[in-house]
Formats: structure tokens, C-alpha cells, sequence
């Protein structure tokens, strides 16, 4: 159907749906396209297809075209006519109306019953035949929006890095089962910015919410067929569109303006605001997936393909993988991340499967390849919070360490090394040492900063800190894969029971492994983050890859008994205690000598016997036990004043044997006592004068004792 509308020429930038206040231009970029149609649909009845119209003119490969009058909330697609040789990586199919990769909204899901694929599937020849049946009505449909949103005052917190605590959360499991959050505002944005949560988060003392993915996603199909669904959100459909399910107002577009709510009421409350984002494959999968947008758009450009193209390149295991090294593909996602900073107010980004990124050439990594130049020389991107999982699945994938400046970077050594030392395996000692104090080992090298370390000991991915102390192995049955799905390899020990127990000892032990676990990650040098719920003992009954229950599985309880509200007091002692220790702030890695004159070198290890720790004490498998002290006189940076920085001196005392060991407490020096300030075998204790001399550690167990100093925080 064609259009009567009068439709100007129109401009090749910005890309996407841009509503100017008297009308919307379009631009689409294809190089492969030889023609572009923009096609509206009923805000009433989103499957009628209302009018058609060509984009009538492309600069340098962008189709663009302008519509006088044509205003927010109209419900559009694309089609794009070109060639279809999937033999020579083109997938163009007219038939299948396609999502603007562009654009800021979407509404409607996809719906597998339609003919979203872009071949028959009954053909014997799969996707080498083209299928010509109209797929508009199983497609989300973009909508225009407008940019207008009265944001006020708020402004960006530029939280430093040294004073960061990232809380990772899911808009939906964090607020689905929370009694203050009224109800049709559960699992959503206005959820999360609600203030119930809000004063959650300030009392724990997090200064970073970082969100499972928030860009729109679809389903998978083989999910639906089961009765399960994309819970974690892993699946990209569109990088600019906020997913709707998580908008408590339904209305085309309605998602915009409820993330900006949420955001700036986060910022309101001194809490930045994290995207985890996924931009290292599509919800497209591979040669035999749907055809959905940028599959359909200009397949070559977007994604990498094998040399006889028809076939992709996979290093994320997901069927396929965005081509950042191709130029259009660079700067549709830096694009992407300056829309959600410049119009979504958003403080930063942890990148899923990053090393994808850093793919180039034949498909290597490059520390240093176009898009980490792209986005660290980017005068809005090069300022914010950029975080990556240093991984992918492809060869030479684990690049822990091996990021470029100012990138950070989960450590999944440091979680792998706190769980093995805490569940007793030998020769953890040297690993344990590095990870506690910033792992220098991995960054110093390339003159990175210890903040270069984002330290864990849970994620989204894995077990629940309590299920990592409940269970050995994963209990996957629920998500219909017969438990082969899930890492096998988590480093968790049950304490001598498989799942939960009444027996009083065991449960014990649970609680003090978890205070241990939490205690170390708040007490190492980086920056530490916690998954949701995890402070109030969480559980996922030992499944370890929920990335399908959106259920009561999955979703925070927030019904908390004695022993859930002692963990969660327990753990908000020890962030507000993390905020006051400039000690535990360090911008600089540890020299092992003495500062400024101090009085205590920065870092010592320390045997049980009180003597300081030599190179072969490191060596020997059976160490489980040992001490380490931070002098709060020994921080080599100085303040925003230039002025020396000092405080409280630390000694940390760790015992993973599973019997007592009697530490000799080191001298605090002059002028000073030792103060208990916790210990995890009794967290009741702390505050306490200690008298030099010998202190008795229960079996796996963790204490701190502090000097009190000058306290001139950073």
C-alpha cells in the first residue's frame, strides 16, 4: 500500500526515528540495501499495516527521508529490498518486516507462530531458499518518541572508583516480591525507583546499582515451548529501546520516560546506575535463525561470517557475533552507549563477553582494537564507568588483565581464589594473597590501578552466596535441560550436607563461611560488588543458571527471618565500615615498606606465630592460615588537596583449617591498642580493647583488629 504523504528528502543523521517537533525523520544505514520502505501500523490493532512509503534518497549508504507531521507514539517498521545470497552473507527479505536498529522504543513481542524466519522452514535447503510470507504480524513495531523529559537538577554523581560498591540487580527479581513496592509497580523501573528500594540500597551503603540487561530482548522460542522464558534478558533484540515488560505503563514509548524516573530518583538518593549490555551477539542466532532486524538490514556489515560467509563466526556460544571491527558496526554501538548517557542519564556500563569486542583481523584479540580506541578517545564515553567481562568462548578468549586503560574488569580469578581458600584447598595461600590485596599480578604490569579489579564472589551467573555454602553441585532439574546446563566447575562446598538441613553445626558453619566470604571481598583492595539478595542469604535452590525462572526462584524474598536479618545486618556493618577505611580505599598498588615515615609498613604478611611471612612460606601447600596488615600511615596518594592521606591501621587474621589455630598477635606500635572490630565465628563481638599477646581462631573464621589513626578520609 502506498502512501499520500508527502515525504521530503530528509537528512542521513541522527540514524533511527528522530521526532524534531514538526515532524519525524528517518535514516536507516544498509550497504547492501537497493531500496528502504518505512511502514506504519494501527496504535489500535499493531498487526494492520496502515500505510507504506520508500526512504527516496541514500547518502553514502544511509536511506533517509523526512514525514511532515508524523508524531511520537506512531508504531513503524522497515523493509528492505537487496539481495538475498546467504552463499555471500546477504539475507535481504522484503517480506519480513524488520525492528530500526535505531530505534528508541519498542512495542509488541515477537511471536514465534508467525513466519519470522527469513527461509521455509520445512525447505530442504534451509536458509538458502528465501520465504516470502508476511512476518509484520508476529513483530514488535518501533515507536516514535519524544526526547523531552524534565530531569530538574540531576546531574551525573561521578562516584570515584576507590569509593565504589556495585550492587548487581534485576529490575524485575529485586522487586517482584517486595511487600513496600505497590503492586502494579512490581518487576519494574518505577519498582526500582521506588522508595522502599531505594532506602534498601542506601542502608546497605551500595553506591552503584548494576542492571542485568535492560535493553529490549525476545523470548526464545525453544524457552516458550516449555513454559519457561529469557528471565535474564540475554538476548538482544534492540540497543536503544528499554525493555517494556519492565515499564509498569503499557503504552507505546511509555518505558522511556519510566527509566529516566528511575534513574534520576537513584541519583537523587547519591546511587549511580550500571547497564549490563550485550554487545557481542543478537537474539538473531545463527545461519538457521529468525530474521528480526539487523539480519535482514545488512547481515555482512553487522556480524562476523566465516570465509564462505553463509555461516557465522560464534565466539559467545549464542550462534552469532557483532563485528566491531567493521566501521558502520563501531559506531552504531558507540551510537548506542552515547544515547544512554547523554539521554538516559545512565553512569555506566559492564559489558557481557567482552573480549567479542576486542575481536579483529581474523578474529584475535587486540587490546588495543578500533573500539577501545573509539570509546576511550570519546569525550562523553571516555568519562564514564566502563567495566568488561574479560571473556568470551572463542580461542584465546580468557583475557583477565588484559584490557586497556580506563576499561575495569571482573576478576574471575579472585572469585575462583576466595572460594577455593575458604572451602580449604591447598596451595591457595600465594593466589589468595595477590587477589586480597588488588591483584597486582594481572594489572600493575600494564601501570593499571588496583580499581582495575572489580573483586566478586557471586554473580547473576552461578550460585547464590548462600547456595554456594549449601550445595556442591548444581540442581538444575527446573529448567528442562535434564541438569547438563550450568557450569560443573563452581568451587562450592556444602559443609557435609547436600541442601538445606536442620542440624544446628551445619548451619552454623553456612553462616560463617558466608560472613567470611562477604568479609573478605569488603576487606580486598579493587572494587567490590555483591549480587541481590545475597546480603540477605538468597537462595536458588542450588540452581546454578536461573537464566530461565521468572519465578519465585529467581525474584528476592524479602520475608526475612533472624538468622536472614543477622546476615544483612552483618553485611551492612562491614560496607559502612569499608567507606571509612581509607586504608581500604588504595588508588596505588602495595610496595611492602614503609611510607611517609610511617610507622607500619603498607603490607605485611604474617605467619600464625606472629613472624612475618618469607618468599618459601608462600609455597607450602597446607597454608591455610595467615595475616595480613595494612598501615593506615602507608597510602602513598594524597587527597584532592594534595594532602596526606592516613587512617586506621588493619590486621586481618584468616584461618580456613576447619580446627583453632592460636594467632601471636604483631605489635600495634607506639601510642595505640588493637580494637576488635569483628570476627566472624562470633559476630557479636567487635569494639573490643584488645591486649597484645595470642588470640584463638576458631576453625574457618575471619577477624579484624584496628588501630585507631588520624582518620583524614579521601
Amino acid at each position: 500500500m502506498s502512501s499520500k504523504r508527502e515525504i521530503w528528502p530528509g537528512k542521513p543523521w541522527p540514524r533511527g526515528a528522530t521526532f524534531d517537533g514538526s515532524g519525524t525523520n528517518f535514516a536507516v544505514y544498509s550497504q547492501v540495501a537497493t531500496r528502504v520502505e518505512v511502514c506504519l501500523f494501527d496504535r489500535a490493532d499493531p498487526t494492520k499495516e496502515i500505510e507504506r512509503f520508500d526512504l527516496p534518497m541514500s547518502t553514502e549508504f544511509v536511506w533517509h527521508g523526512y514525514v511532515p507531521d508524523l508524531e511520537p507514539g506512531t508504531l513503524y517498521g522497515l523493509r528492505v529490498h537487496g539481495p538475498y545470497e546467504p552463499e555471500k552473507g546477504h539475507r535481504c527479505n522484503p517480506h519480513k518486516l524488520l525492528v530500526d536498529p535505531y530505534a528508541k522504543a519498542l512495542h509488541g513481542e515477537v511471536d514465534w507462530k508467525q513466519p519470522v524466519f527469513g527461509y521455509p522452514l520445512d525447505h530442504p535447503k534451509k536458509d538458502l531458499m528465501r520465504d516470502e510470507r508476511d512476518s509484520a504480524a508476529g513483530m514488535p513495531k518501533g515507536v516514535v518518541v519524544s526526547d523531552f523529559f524534565d530531569w530538574g537538577n540531576d546531574r551525573r554523581l561521578d562516584i570515584p572508583w576507590r569509593k565504589t560498591v556495585i550492587y548487581e540487580a534485576h529490575v524485575r527479581g529485586l522487586t517482584m516480591r517486595h511487600p513496600g513496592v505497590p503492586e502494579h509497580q512490581r518487576g519494574t523501573y518505577a519498582g526500582l525507583g521506588s522508595p522502599v528500594i531505594i532506602e534498601h540500597l542506601q542502608k546497605l551503603g551500595v553506591t552503584a546499582v548494576e542492571l542485568l540487561p535492560v535493553h529490549e530482548f525476545a523470548d526464545d522460542s525453544f524457552l516458550n515451548d516449555k513454559g519457561l522464558s529469557n528471565f535474564w534478558g540475554y538476548s538482544t533484540l534492540n540497543y536503544f529501546a528499554p525493555e517494556q515488560r519492565y515499564a509498569s505503563r503499557k503504552t507505546p514509548g511509555g518505558a522511556v520516560a519510566e527509566f529516566k524516573s528511575m534513574v534520576k530518583a537513584l541519583h537523587a538518593a547519591g546511587i549511580e546506575v550500571i547497564l549490563d549490555v550485550v554487545y557481542n551477539h543478537t537474539c538473531e542466532g545463527n545461519h538457521l535463525g529468525p530474521t528480526l532486524s539487523f539480519k535482514g538490514i545488512d547481515n555482512a556489515s553487522y556480524y562476523w561470517t566465516m570465509p564462505e560467509a553463509r555461516h557465522y563466526l560464534d565466539f559467545t556460544g549464542c550462534g552469532n557475533s557483532l563485528n566491531a571491527s567493521n566501521p558502520q558496526t563501531a559506531r552504531f554501538i558507540v551510537d548506542s552507549l552515547r544515547y544512554w548517557v547523554e539521554e538516559m542519564h545512565v553512569d555506566g556500563f559492564r559489558f557481557d563477553l567482552a573480549t567479542v569486542l576486542g575481536r579483529s583481523g581474523k578474529g584475535g584479540y587486540d587490546p588495543n582494537a578500533p573500539i577501545f580506541q573509539i570509546i576511550n578517545q570519546d569525550p562523553v564515553l571516555g568519562r564514564v564507568k566502563l567495566i568488561a567481562e574479560p571473556w568470551d568462548v572463542g580461542l584465546g578468549g580468557y583475557q583477565v588483565g588484559g584490557f586497556p586503560s580506563p576499561w575495569h574488569e571482573w576478576n574471575g580469578k579472585y572469585r575462583d581464589a576466595l572460594r577455593k581458600y575458604w572451602k580449604g584447598d591447598e596451595n591457595q595461600a600465594a593466589e589468595v594473597g595477590y587477589r586480597l590485596t588488588g591483584s597486582a599480578d594481572l594489572f600493575a604490569a600494564a601501570r593499571r590501578r588496583p580499581q582495575a579489579s572489580i573483586n566478586f564472589v557471586t554473580a547473576h551467573d552461578g550460585f547464590t552466596l548462600h547456595d554456594l555454602v549449601t550445595y556442591s553441585s548444581k540442581h538444575n532439574e527446573a529448567n528442562g535441560e535434564h541438569n547438563r546446563d550450568g557450569a560443573d566447575d563452581n568451587q562450592a562446598w556444602n559443609c557435609g550436607v547436600e541442601g538445606e538441613t536442620d542440624d544446628t553445626d551445619i548451619i552454623s558453619l553456612r553462616e560463617r563461611q558466608k560472613r567470611n566470604l562477604l568479609a573478605s571481598l569488603f576487606l580486598s583492595t579493587g572494587v567490590p560488588m555483591i549480587v541481590a539478595g545475597d546480603e540477605m542469604g538468597r537462595t536458588q535452590q542450588g540452581n546454578n543458571n536461573a537464566y530461565c525462572q521468572d519465578n519465585e526462584l529467581s525474584w528476592v524474598d524479602w520475608n526475612l527471618d533472624k538468622t536472614r536479618l543477622d546476615l544483612l545486618e552483618f553485611t551492612r556493618k562491614l560496607i559502612q565500615f569499608r567507606h571509612g577505611q581509607p586504608v581500604l580505599q588504595r588508588r596505588r598498588f602495595f610496595q611492602g615498606e614503609h611510607l611517609w615515615e610511617s610507622e607500619h609498613k603498607d603490607l605485611a604478611w604474617f605467619r600464625p606465630d606472629g613472624s612475618e611471612m618469607g618468599p618459601e612460606d608462600w609455597q607450602k601447600p597446607f597454608v591455610r592460615s595467615l595475616a595480613f596488615l595494612l598501615g593506615g600511615d602507608a597510602i602513598p596518594t594524597p587527597d584532592e588537596r594534595g594532602q596526606r592521606v592516613s587512617g586506621d591501621s588493619l590486621l586481618v587474621l584468616l584461618n580456613a583449617h576447619h580446627d583453632t589455630v592460636t594467632f601471636t598477635v604483631p605489635p600495634p606500635g607506639e601510642g595505640g591498642a588493637w580494637r576488635l572490630e569483628l570476627y566472624t565465628a562470633d559476630d557479636k563481638r567487635g569494639d573490643e580493647e584488645m591486649k597484645p599477646g595470642k588470640f584463638e581462631m576458631a576453625g574457618r573464621s575471619l577477624a579484624v583488629f584496628r588501630k585507631p589513626g588520624s582518620n583524614n578520609t579521601p
